[in-house]
């Protein structure tokens, strides 16, 4: 039995792109591909105008997998997820004060930490 079922729309990142599809991790046991004629209806001129390694995605399933391999499109559908806007970090009254006052303390303590286990061996 599939765990994954046609038309399912499942999120995986990328882990690699060919000049013939986008290979897709969707989780510890499946992979997917999306072959080139699954980008678009139309020309695909540079199949890494649609992706890049590493990048999250959707995709739908258009074929039950076999051995734990899934044949994936992402014709007409929102494929791409939108990453979150990062929030500006902005520096407290205190800084780097916190920092400065316990780093001595955080580096003798590592330092038992790792004489203890030398000493065990």
């Amino acid at each position: 039995m599939s765990k994954y079922k046609c038309g399912e729309i499942v999120t995986g990142y990328v882990t690699g792109i060919e000049k013939y599809g986008i290979f897709v991790n969707i989780d510890d046991k499946y992979d997917g591909l999306i072959h080139i004629s699954e980008i678009t209806s139309s020309y695909v001129r540079n199949i890494n105008d649609y992706a890049r390694v590493g990048e999250i995605i959707r995709a739908k399933v258009i074929d039950e997998e076999k051995n734990n391999q899934i044949k994936l499109s992402i014709k007409d559908i929102d494929y791409r997820i939108m990453r979150k806007k990062s929030t500006k970090i902005e520096e407290t009254e205190k800084g780097f004060s916190t920092l400065i006052i316990m780093l001595n303390k955080w580096i003798d303590e590592k330092t038992e930490e790792i004489s203890e286990k030398i000493e065990k061996k």
